[in-house]
Order: C-alpha cells, then structure tokens, then sequence
C-alpha cells in the first residue's frame, strides 16, 4: 500500500488549529497535540503563522482573494501583451488574409505569444492560419484555367473578365464569374483603359501684372446646392487689382453662350479688360469665348493643376465660400440669387480689405480712378 502525502484545505487547517488550542488549553503540550492532529511539529508552527488567529469563513475568503488575484495579475499580464501586439501591428490596417498570415508568423516570432493569441489578435482563425495556400502548394489546381485565360486575353487583348466568363463556361469550364475575376486580376490580365487628354486653352497674350485698374479681370466657378439637392452653379468675375467683383452669374449651368452674353454686358458698362484669367475649364476654351474675345480683350489660361496661379479669383471663392454659402441655406434658386448678389454688394462695399489698407474694394476702385485721371491732367498740361 502507497502512502500518499495529504494535502489539506484552508478550512480543515484553522479547523484543526482550533482543536489544537482547546488541547492546549487542557494542559497538553505541543507534541502531543502534533501527535493527536497527525502532523509535524514544522507543520503545526507553519500552519499557526499562516492561519493563526482566522476562523474557517475568513481561510476560505483569503484563498478565493488569492485566486482572484493570480486571475487578475494574469489577465494585466494579457493586456499588457496584447497592447504590445497591437503596437506591433499599428502600420497599416490588415486587409487581406496574407497579411494577417504574415502579422501572426510575426507576433509568435517576435513576442512570443501563442498561436490562438496572435491569431485573436490579427482577426483570423487558426483553421484558416493553419490552412496551406493554393499558391504554396506544388501543384496549382487552376493551372489549367489560368493557361486559357492567358491564351484568351492575348486573342482578344480589349476583351475583359466577364466575356471571358460566359466563353469559359461555353467550353465547358465549371466555374463562377468570382473565381474568373480573381484568376484574370492575379495574372494582370486587366484592359488597359485609354485615358482621355485634357483640352488646354491656347492663351493670346501673356498674362501683365494688375497695376491699374480693368486691366486683368479673373473668372472662375464653384457649385453649391439647394435643399432639394439640385445644383447650383456660380460664376464670379473680379478685378485683380482693385478686388472689386465686377460680375457674376448663379443659375444651375453656365453654358459658354451664357458667359459670353454677361461678359459682353460687362464690357459695355465698364469697358474691356486687357486680359481675361481663367482655368482651362470647356466653358473657358470653347469657341464661343474665342470667337467673343476677337479684339476685345486678350485670353490668360492657367496651366491644367495649378490653381494659386488664378490666386486672386482663387481667394475671393475661398471668402465666398466661407461667409455666405456655409452659413446658408437655399430653398430655391431665386432665393440663390439674392443671397449671393447681396453678399458681392456687400463685399465691395461694406467689406474692409486688408491688401487695400482696409478700404473697401469699390472705396480703392474710386480713388484709384480719380488718382489716374489727375496724372492724366497733369500730363496734358505738361
């Protein structure tokens, strides 16, 4: 018969302590008491330090706070790993199911954590990390399929996946259309698409700097919308040099007949300009602006990308923008309109601008005016 080593619980420990200190108490000694308990006196004096003075009720609560506590250290301990995990893979998000693969080979290798962790971490089932990928396998099964794909993009090379569907289940492939798309992006097999050229306007005069007055006039569009989500389209017209906007249409398309039509409007009231300033837009570039500016006034286009070379137009969108279609709401394109014409009224003349010394555009346009007509007299009496 094997004599086993027995282990007792908190609870017959403070038990027995008990019984200890009654035999105590009657007058028997400490080896005695060992003797009739059936341990060591080494025992007896490690259990009286460890449990001495508790009742059965408080050894059993000290060994579930014990357990809690090794629960709690060892769930930190797993925090702590997994935030460390996850700093590990803070480069990009985890898009695919390789790159999960590659994030799990590299948390086991770097931190040491084990493979149902690291998988837990990177969003992916073992089952699936575990699985060998087609691609790593000897033997391909879609070899076969992958050579007719081939074959069939460089017979019809502007053909694309879909056609190559229908034709492979024509010749008796059993496969979805999924499955084709798949192998035909996998083998590049992608039509190239023809990427349309952008007009460019052909300027008839280098664009002067804007020293006087009406000598370069900027134009440029920006949209909005009303509240039935219809679009709004707004042209605006400006004076490079006195910042004034001359003009401006809102309706909900600008045709190039349209902007021609206000432009010659414009003109009357207020003469031509030297140069016209714009984007390479197909209102700016068409043959109806060409066909108006003749020998009216010469044609500025900027080059396609680089709008801070129509930096004035370019600020005057960005005030536009911010201080009156922001902070309003159209129900209508009439209600539109006189939003926006109030706003340019008052931009040109209630408004301060601080490239100006803090006068308002039409307060600077006026007094450059009549500075140029005095030097004009001057210059006739000279």
């Amino acid at each position: 018969m094997t004599n086993s080593k027995k282990r007792h619980t908190p609870e017959q420990v403070v038990r027995k302590l008990g019984q200890a200190d009654r035999m105590l108490a009657d007058g028997g000694d400490v080896a005695s008491v060992c003797r009739e308990l059936g341990v060591s006196e080494q025992t007896y004096y490690r259990w009286r330090s460890q449990y001495g003075g508790l009742k059965a009720e408080d050894a059993k609560r000290l060994k579930e706070l014990v357990k809690q506590n090794a629960t709690l250290k060892r769930l930190l301990a797993e925090a702590e790993l997994a935030k460390a995990a996850l700093k590990e893979l803070a480069g990009g998000k985890l898009l695919g199911p390789g790159r999960r693969r590659a994030a799990i080979a590299h948390l086991i290798r770097t931190l040491m954590v084990s493979e149902r962790m690291a998988c837990r971490l990177a969003g992916l089932s073992r089952s699936a990390y575990r699985r060998p990928l087609q691609g790593d396998t000897t033997a391909d099964p879609d070899s076969a399929l992958r050579d007719w794909l081939r074959a069939y993009a460089k017979k019809h090379p502007r053909w694309g996946y879909r056609r190559a569907y229908y034709d492979a289940c024509g010749e008796g492939w059993t496969v979805n259309h999924k499955k084709i798309q798949r192998l035909w992006r996998d083998e590049g097999l992608r039509v190239p698409q023809r990427r349309r050229r952008k007009r460019v306007g052909s300027s008839t005069v280098e664009a002067p700097a804007a020293t006087e007055p009406n000598m370069v006039w900027a134009v440029d569009f920006q949209f909005d919308a009303d509240e039935q989500g219809r679009a709004i389209k707004i042209c605006s017209i400006i004076d490079e040099h006195t910042r004034e906007c001359v003009g401006g249409l809102v309706e909900r398309s600008i045709s190039a007949d349209r902007l021609t039509g206000h432009l010659e409007d414009l003109v009357a009231a207020r003469g031509a300009p030297a140069v016209l300033r714009s984007e390479n837009g197909p209102e700016f570039i068409s043959d109806a602006i060409a066909d108006w500016a003749g020998t009216r006034t010469g044609l500025f286009y900027i080059q396609p990308g680089t709008p801070w070379n129509n930096g004035y137009i370019e600020s005057f969108n960005s005030r536009l923008r911010d201080e009156c279609l922001n902070i309003n709401s159209f129900y209508s394109l009439l209600h539109a309109r006189v939003v926006i014409t109030d706003w340019k009224t008052e931009y040109n003349h209630d408004r301060p601008h601080s490239s100006l010394g803090y006068l308002t555009p039409a307060e600077y346009a006026r007094q450059r005016t009549n500075q140029m007509e005095n030097d004009d007299i001057h210059n006739d009496w000279t």
